[in-house]
């Protein structure tokens, strides 16, 4: 950083100090996260399922998956999130999703790219869960597209914003099971134009990994218009019950 960026940016910490993207406090950096809000986060790190991503107690020797992809493997390839949605991080998500904060998306990325490494080494497109053009217009920006193109800039991968749609205007999926969730978003998904797909190994990017089931109906649209596989990154997973 020059002298001049260097001096401009002690006056801008000045004038407008950088606030805590969890709670507002003042902090050192903008998109830092004050040392209170950090300590009740919840990472998600391994020993962790190989498929779906969720956190083990204990490490735990050779590719391992968890009950539930045991029962039914999941569609997608792999799945990875930077935190566990809880008390500690909801109001964090929130404000990227409904409180109209898309600058956090920038500093959010930054986290993404480093839990999701391995994801974005290996991908061809980086590709964002896409909100019905109603729902859109309702809520001016779709966060997981933000969070994708921030992500594309920081690995230098191409992001292809409009090449899935969301054909079916779904209800909310809060409070539904996962049967229900599946049921809802079956069929909601298409490719616009299959062959910027064909053969691409995809990053789909999404806000909170619930049930997984509207990644995995992303994802079924997606093998269907011949991607070569498709990987899922998220910046905050739903604890899986014990």
């Amino acid at each position: 950083m020059g002298i001049f960026a260097a001096a401009s940016k002690v006056v801008l910490n000045a004038l407008l100090p950088p606030q805590c993207l969890a709670c507002n406090a003042v902090v050192d950096d903008a998109g830092a996260v004050c040392a209170d809000c950090f300590a009740r986060m919840t990472f998600v790190a391994p020993p962790q399922c190989d498929a779906c991503g969720a956190p083990f107690e204990t490490p735990i020797p050779g590719e391992v998956l968890c009950g539930a992809c045991l029962a039914e493997r999941p569609v997608f390839g792999r799945a990875r999130a930077v935190f566990t949605y809880d008390e500690g991080s909801r109001g964090l998500v929130l404000k990227l999703k409904h409180g109209d904060r898309t600058d956090a998306a920038v500093h959010l990325a930054r986290w993404m790219h480093r839990s999701g490494s391995e994801l974005l080494s290996t991908c061809d497109v980086i590709l964002p869960v896409p909100l019905h053009r109603l729902r859109l217009l309702m809520r001016a920006y779709n966060q997981a597209a933000l969070l994708a193109n921030a992500l594309g800039k920081l690995a230098g991968k191409p992001v292809a914003v409009d090449a899935l749609r969301r054909i079916k205007p779904t209800p909310s999926q809060g409070g539904l099971n996962r049967t229900a969730r599946r049921r809802n978003v079956g069929g909601a998904f298409a490719v616009k134009h299959p062959a910027r797909i064909a053969g691409q190994r995809v990053l789909l990017i999404d806000d909170v990994f619930t049930t997984g089931a509207t990644v995995e109906a992303c994802t079924k649209a997606l093998c269907d218009a011949g991607a070569a596989n498709v990987d899922v990154l998220v910046l905050a997973r739903v604890p899986a019950p014990r």
